[in-house]
């Protein structure tokens, strides 16, 4: 008598999930403390919004061409960015550099815009932060915003030194991901704030 042997197949081997890496984690972290900490400044700005006894209201004080072309170069940047990020990811150095440049010329552009704007509220039409609530509401949140985008610039500088040195390419390209993801995360809070100050705020409410 023969024993019948049965054989069964080996199962797949086991293959590591691909996820996060701890940079990228942290990233994801510190944006979602970012949107709690602009979500609150919104909610501020709207709830103070249109209950001054003193002028000047958002509709006498805010100009939309200037900050439509200051959006315009914030937005237009987060495009160049993207168009860097693919650029390292298939090798291209020189046209990641020379993107990654022109983010950051736009990102000063959007800073001399609102300097421009700045000053011309504090002496065209005494908005100061301490002129009334709309002026500190006002201030508090397009300033902590401009100081992002400063800071922003900042890291998209350096990182622009990294690889020109050639320290930035495709095998290692982590702190060119991590300030594209903020740059977007700047650009998308501005949309927020174009949309909530400058366009349904200037009626004076919501």
């Amino acid at each position: 008598m023969t024993t019948a042997t049965h054989t069964f197949p080996s199962p797949p081997p086991l293959v590591a999930e691909q996820g996060l890496c701890a940079a990228q984690w942290g990233m994801v972290a510190f944006l979602v403390s970012e949107v709690a900490f602009f979500s609150t400044l919104i909610v501020t700005y709207v709830t103070f919004l249109g209950q001054d006894t003193v002028g000047p209201t958002p509709a006498e004080a805010l100009s939309l061409p200037l900050v439509i072309g200051t959006t315009i170069c914030l937005v237009s940047s987060s495009v160049l960015i993207h168009g860097a990020q693919l650029a390292i990811e298939h090798g291209r150095q020189r046209l990641f550099s020379f993107l990654w440049a022109g983010t950051i010329a736009l990102g000063i552009a959007f800073l001399v815009g609102t300097a421009v704007e700045w000053r011309e509220l504090i002496v065209d039409h005494q908005l100061t932060i301490g002129r009334n609530l709309f002026g500190t509401t006002y201030y508090t949140l397009v300033g902590f915003h401009g100081l992002h985008v400063t800071g922003g610039v900042i890291a998209m500088t350096v990182v622009l030194g990294l690889a020109l040195s050639r320290n930035v390419t495709r095998d290692n390209c982590i702190s060119a991901q991590l300030v594209a993801w903020y740059w977007h995360f700047v650009d998308v809070v501005w949309i927020v704030v174009f949309l909530v100050v400058y366009v349904g705020g200037r009626g004076g409410g919501l």
